[in-house]
């Protein structure tokens, strides 16, 4: 094999490969001889035909197969013989008018990891918020418990509906000229009054209704309705009212406890405070973990792989086209991104850079994911799957370097952060849950200049402050809850004008987000320069067979 380098500007690398015709076809004689033995042919004994035969009969076809691997294995010598280390999956073509039989040129271009300078980990300081877990804090959870666990007590006929009673009404919605819309019809729909589920202003007009009352409602659909052709309009409902319950004293004691399962209340708080504190936790490594990245981001400045950052660009971008098609007014969405396409380019850049400081970090110091912690990440990515096709989920992973790298990621970056936290001088200050998550907030925002911030969603604006977790039992209405989308009971899902559920979005990178691990294309295999060449590339092209290859 001739090899001419091309190009060698910045990171980007190309050459020119000559794979000549001897080399091709010695490799034919050895698949023929691979192949003779298994051969038949019409009067020949099994394994007894020609080589000359099975070269005329299958010689194109041979000399395929040969020169695809002739380019694989020249791509992997190049990339070992120049100690070269692949930002990306190279790009291999070969060149126009290649004849069988002929020697055969083939170009090559990639763009290569930059030398990281050796990251300075000594000296960093970071202070860690930590928030205590107050005694109201856990009251107050153990008070939605109660509420949500209330019981409902029959009121009397005459008895009039207040704010907070269980109203179960019949109800049949129409447009403003009294015809009846698909969907607006349920049956024994609980209502319980003061909760804002429904649609503004159909909870307020229940307010005084008996047991046995007819009622027109009058209501105006939000404009961001998911029905579009009600979406804004005007529309009465025909109410019947079946039944008002009031509702009974909710209690903080052992016999909530035990409604859920549990043994005791003093088990309950305990659950309870230990998710409040997990919750702290998890607000203080965030913080923590965005001024750690923001302290390596301002202390190292060095070229990346233009690739590396249009992937990950690209990456955010489809994320963000994503969760615009279920904002209000998905156009608006749209606009506002494009106005801040530079911003979120610059983001991507810093992703890249300062995964590359991680795995770097990481390969010096020894950080690794262990073969039974990989099993274990593993093991509950399948659990996403339904049961029959978790192994085959399994097995793809197993055979993909990608994918296995994704699913490593996280962990690896997680690994490393925790290793740079134990090198680091932290001093703690204990501080409210409001201020940790203001202080979270002051930096959701982008600054254009060397200084940048990103976050869990990408964007490059302040967002709103964050809002407390809920209880696992607050995330579950009672059977009589309805979403605010539409009048209509769980038990009639068919006659819900109800707006349908957003999709969920995909899993925001962790925390204070970086582009690069351990496992991924620029990471400590490659490092070694040898692994990329074995990746899938861009096919080449060519006038005559072989027309594709791989290397």
């Amino acid at each position: 094999m001739q090899t001419v380098e091309t190009l060698n500007e910045g990171l980007k690398r190309a050459f020119t490969l000559t794979i000549t015709a001897k080399d091709i076809d010695a490799k034919v004689d050895v698949e023929l001889k691979r192949l003779a033995p298994q051969m038949k042919m019409p009067g020949f004994r099994p394994g007894k035909v020609p080589a000359n035969l099975i070269r005329k009969m299958h010689g194109p076809a041979l000399t395929q197969d040969a020169l695809n691997a002739a380019i694989q294995e020249s791509v992997q010598t190049l990339v070992a013989e120049k100690q070269l280390r692949p930002a990306m999956q190279p790009s291999v073509e070969l060149e126009d008018g290649y004849d069988l039989g002929k020697d055969a040129v083939v170009k090559v271009e990639m763009e290569v990891l930059p030398q990281v300078p050796a990251p300075a980990i000594d000296g960093i300081k970071l202070e860690r918020l930590t928030v205590p877990v107050a005694d109201d804090a856990v009251t107050e959870q153990l008070q939605k418990f109660a509420d949500q666990q209330k019981k409902w007590d029959d009121a009397a006929d005459d008895y009039v509906a207040a704010m907070g009673d269980l109203v179960t009404v019949d109800f049949v919605g129409k447009t403003a000229d009294g015809v009846a819309f698909d969907g607006g019809t349920g049956t024994d729909m609980g209502v319980e009054l003061g909760s804002g589920r429904l649609i503004p202003g159909f909870e307020d007009q229940l307010v005084g209704v008996k047991t046995g009352d007819d009622k027109v409602l009058n209501v105006t659909f939000p404009e961001e309705y998911q029905e579009k052709s009600l979406a804004g309009q005007p529309a009465t409902f025909d109410i019947t009212v079946k039944s008002v319950k009031t509702a009974g004293e909710s209690k903080i004691d052992e016999d909530l406890a035990k409604s859920l399962g549990l043994e005791s209340l003093e088990q309950l708080t305990g659950l309870l405070k230990g998710q409040i504190e997990q919750e702290h936790n998890g607000l203080t490594r965030t913080h923590m973990k965005r001024k750690l990245l923001d302290q390596l981001a301002e202390g190292h400045d060095f070229e990346v792989p233009p690739s590396m950052v249009e992937a990950e660009f690209n990456q955010i971008w489809s994320q963000l086209q994503h969760e615009a098609t279920h904002e209000a007014d998905p156009e608006a969405a749209m606009a506002e991104m494009e106005g801040e396409r530079d911003d979120y380019r610059k983001i991507a850049e810093r992703r890249v850079r300062l995964g590359l400081l991680l795995s770097e970090i990481g390969q010096a110091n020894g950080v690794e994911v262990s073969n039974q912690e990989m099993q274990r990440l593993l093991a509950q990515a399948a659990q996403q799957y339904p049961a029959e096709q978790r192994q085959q989920f399994m097995q793809y992973v197993q055979q993909e370097p990608m994918a296995a790298a994704q699913l490593r990621a996280p962990l690896y970056e997680d690994k490393v952060v925790d290793f740079l936290f134990e090198k680091a001088e932290i001093t703690d200050r204990e501080a409210t849950r409001e201020e940790l998550e203001a202080a979270i907030e002051s930096e959701d925002g982008f600054a254009s200049g060397t200084h940048t911030h990103d976050h869990d969603n990408h964007k490059p604006k302040k967002k709103a402050a964050a809002k407390k977790a809920k209880p696992a039992s607050d995330e579950a209405a009672s059977d009589d809850a309805v979403t605010d989308d539409a009048p209509a009971s769980d038990a009639t899902d068919e006659a819900k004008p109800a707006k349908k559920a957003p999709a969920k979005k995909k899993a925001a990178p962790v925390e204070a987000e970086t582009a690069v691990t351990e496992s991924s294309p620029v990471a400590a295999e490659n490092a070694e320069g040898t692994e990329a060449a074995d990746a899938p590339v861009k096919k080449p092209r060519a006038k005559k067979a072989p027309t594709k290859t791989e290397a």
